[in-house]
């Protein structure tokens, strides 16, 4: 399974958005400005999220959108399925090999248990610290 940019991009708009949560709403121009996206493509991503109830709109002059609930409720999952729909690795059928069709069940729910355990809370938890702190690797 390939993310496509709706799901990155959504992605991007949904951790702007968490990493605001309290501070009021947040203009699509901002976060398109600022992680330098088109803002015409954000506003045809945030029309999903905005209908599967992630986020809510806030209309005037200082408008923008908000999240729904907390970013420690809302998972990767919920935003890639809203974006991508169904999270699978392949179409499958049950004619399909019962040994290969394991393999695909098992991508599928391995793949499923990472978004659904990571929520945006843990993503912009982790870029705020990815921001400070630097990898070492020792060959």
């Amino acid at each position: 399974m390939k993310i496509s940019t709706k799901g990155r991009y959504g992605l991007t708009i949904m951790m702007e958005l968490a990493a605001k949560f309290g501070e009021g709403p947040t203009s699509l121009k901002s976060i398109a400005e600022k992680n330098q996206l088109s803002e015409h493509y954000l506003e045809q991503l945030i029309a999903p999220l905005r209908n599967a109830g992630l986020v809510k709109s806030v209309r005037g002059a200082y408008g923008g959108y908000i999240l729904s609930r907390e970013a420690g409720e809302i998972t990767a999952g919920d935003i890639i399925r809203v974006l991508e729909g169904p999270i699978s690795p392949v179409d499958f059928t049950e004619e399909d090999d019962p040994a290969k069709r394991d393999l695909w069940l098992r991508i599928r729910d391995s793949i499923a248990e990472v978004l659904d355990s990571t929520t945006l809370e843990n993503l912009i938890s982790f870029e705020e610290r990815g921001a400070k702190e630097n990898y070492m690797f020792y060959i």
